[in-house]
């Protein structure tokens, strides 16, 4: 972090708790108002305002969390990109229901999203696929994402063997790599508050159009 993104963060540390959410108006959709949070949150200053924890469950019903990176997002759902035989993406295979985190501690504030996944198209992975940097893309190929190293040097023999692979030219889009959509049915937004009385706005989504309440804290 630069010496002025340190200086915007302390200034905008502690705003949330001072600044009471503004009255919505009842058309105003959870995507309008996730899309002024997130570019509140990259004004601030907060490092990697896009990373978000995804939860899922496993066959047992057992939870579990990691963070990845928001790619795009739209009145459709949150996409994010992984390995398609990942423990995470075997999970979501399993169980389409899915949570998401985003929190932003310099603003006070932090946004849930439950709903659903979808995969996106291929040709939507391909593109993004082929936006990334040269190595993240060789690395996509050489990582079994979630599975057990063999050895210590598995992962950059692995890398090595791709990167003469892939040597020349464009380096193909592996069909086990790709992005999932969430398709949010609940979105709350939580705007922290002096003595603990945080302001939280929830929308539900109904027969495709959004309602909002508000909850207590």
């Amino acid at each position: 972090m630069t010496l002025f993104e340190k200086i915007r963060c302390l200034l905008t540390f502690g705003q949330g708790v001072a600044l009471p959410l503004p009255e919505l108006s009842a058309d105003t959709t959870p995507t309008q108002l996730f899309e002024q949070w997130f570019n509140d949150a990259k004004k601030s200053g907060v490092l990697l305002p896009e990373a978000m924890s995804v939860s899922s469950c496993n066959a047992d019903g057992q939870p579990s969390s990691r963070m990845v990176l928001l790619k795009d997002y739209d009145e459709d759902g949150f996409v994010f990109f992984t390995n398609y035989a990942s423990r995470k993406s075997h999970e979501l295979n399993d169980n389409s229901k899915v949570a998401l985190l985003f929190h932003w501690n310099v603003l006070q504030r932090q946004i849930r999203i439950e709903g659903t996944v979808e995969k996106i198209s291929r040709q939507e992975s391909a593109d993004y696929f082929h936006s990334r940097d040269r190595g993240s893309q060789v690395g996509a190929w050489a990582s079994k994402q979630s599975q057990k190293l063999k050895s210590d040097n598995e992962l950059k023999e692995r890398m090595s063997h791709y990167q003469e692979k892939f040597s020349q030219g464009e380096v193909p889009h592996p069909e086990f790599w790709g992005g999932w959509r969430v398709k949010p049915h609940a979105i709350e937004f939580w705007q922290g508050r002096a003595n603990r009385l945080h302001d939280r706005i929830c929308f539900e989504q109904k027969n495709d159009s959004w309602s909002q309440h508000k909850l207590h804290p």
